[in-house]
């Protein structure tokens, strides 16, 4: 018989197949196990609305690919036996982060669950290095640690922060004004270079920093966030409603190039007056007296020189707060966030201008969208976009694990991740 809906017209409900189903369930898992774990099976029919079978089938694959653990939890002196927990086996699948900044390059290897197993740092010349050189130095930052993968891990990914202005879909850096590159194609330079046959994911760092902070930092949980840090630039990332906001082609969130001042510096971009020109480190140094060229060593003084009360010091910070508040206000305003997360520079320097940031926001913003929205430092301090980078790597992981599954018993693979 015919399944008709009211006025008469056929139904055409859309099935899924099993198989569709089984991929999607086994996303849900492995999402909340990245994030949450351990977690009990209860505890993932809770949290997933699948069923205790479901569950039970789907967490044997996981660790029949090695890439979950079980154990038994600890009685609580309840009657019954205790429960099993299910714990990512943070060693069945790595992410390989990179990060590219303009003090420093940095390279991690993060493993499923979020599992930090190395990381290094290492300063860089304020020179405008040439690409090729930079790909180089990340390469022979990550050869240890990929020798480590070969051996006994299975490498899923390389995520890669980078300073400036990225087109996400192939990783072209289409602009870094800090570090002088245009349209450099560092995607498939460093696919190339680090001789790796998983995908390679750029993004602009502020974006990485968000997703870092909305993950495991301070705007964990939060749907709408904001996530804004300085240095010598000044980059922003914007969730709205759980979602980053990417803009028509990945350009969106450039906070530091808000035209705040329109009497104000010339800014590397080619604008006047950009909010980078008024916040950003050299501001800051060239605010205080010190050279704005200073780097790194010039500011660890200014700052120690603050905490010992100096006056000079103080100003300049509190100038830096006072345009920051105005940059903040039109963010607030624009895209109403719960929270306002500060990195790099400004949660280094949180405490010295939080009073003049409110104070400039309660003066500049919307009444009813600055009542809701918190500004805090970051909880992931100066690590936050490297493991936003190794978080973007995961993704396509997270998206459709069984694509990095042993196929099943009669299983035809069409298509290998």
């Amino acid at each position: 018989m015919t399944n008709l809906r009211a006025g008469g017209f056929r139904s055409e409900a859309i099935g899924q197949r099993s198989e569709t189903v089984r991929r999607s369930n086994l996303a849900v898992i492995a999402r909340q196990l990245h994030l949450y774990a351990p977690l009990s099976r209860s505890q993932l029919v809770a949290r997933t609305g699948l069923t205790r079978s479901a569950i039970r089938g789907l967490i044997g694959e996981l660790l029949a690919n090695g890439l979950v653990s079980e154990e038994r939890s600890e009685s609580l002196g309840v009657p019954g036996r205790p429960s099993t927990l299910v714990r990512p086996n943070t060693l069945g699948a790595v992410v390989l982060a990179l990060e590219v900044s303009v003090d420093s390059l940095a390279a991690a290897m993060v493993g499923f669950g979020g599992t930090v197993h190395r990381s290094v740092r290492v300063e860089r010349p304020r020179a405008h290095l040439a690409p090729d050189q930079i790909v180089a130095d990340l390469v022979e930052l990550a050869r240890p640690l990929l020798r480590r993968v070969r051996d006994r891990q299975r490498l899923i990914g390389v995520g890669v922060a980078m300073v400036g202005i990225v087109r996400q879909v192939d990783g072209l850096v289409r602009f870094a004004p800090n570090l002088g590159w245009r349209d450099v194609p560092l995607g498939s330079m460093l696919s190339a270079a680090l001789a790796v046959d998983v995908p390679v994911l750029v993004a602009n760092e502020a974006d990485l920093g968000v997703l870092a902070e909305h993950r495991r930092g301070a705007a964990r949980g939060i749907r709408d966030a904001v996530y804004i840090a300085g240095e010598v630039g000044v980059g922003g990332g914007i969730l709205v409603d759980g979602t980053p906001l990417r803009g028509a082609d990945g350009y969106a969130g450039e906070i530091g190039h808000l035209p705040v001042n329109p009497t104000g510096r010339n800014c590397r971009c080619g604008s006047v007056g950009c909010l980078e020109t008024e916040v950003g480190e050299r501001a800051l140094l060239d605010a205080a007296g010190r050279p704005p060229d200073g780097g790194p060593d010039e500011l660890e003084r200014l700052l120690a020189d603050a905490e010992a009360g100096d006056q000079r010091a103080l100003d300049a910070l509190r100038r830096v707060g006072e345009w920051l508040g105005v940059g903040l206000a039109a963010v607030v305003n624009a895209f109403n966030p719960r929270v306002i997360v500060l990195g790099g520079l400004f949660d280094r320097i949180h405490p010295f201008i939080i009073e003049t940031v409110e104070s400039r926001l309660a003066a500049r913003a919307l009444d009813a969208p600055r009542e809701l929205v918190r500004i805090v430092p970051a909880a992931l301090g100066t690590e936050a976009v490297l493991l936003g980078a190794a978080e973007h790597a995961f993704e396509p992981f997270l998206s459709d694990p069984a694509a990095w599954l042993a196929p099943r018993d009669g299983e035809i693979r069409l298509a290998s991740a």
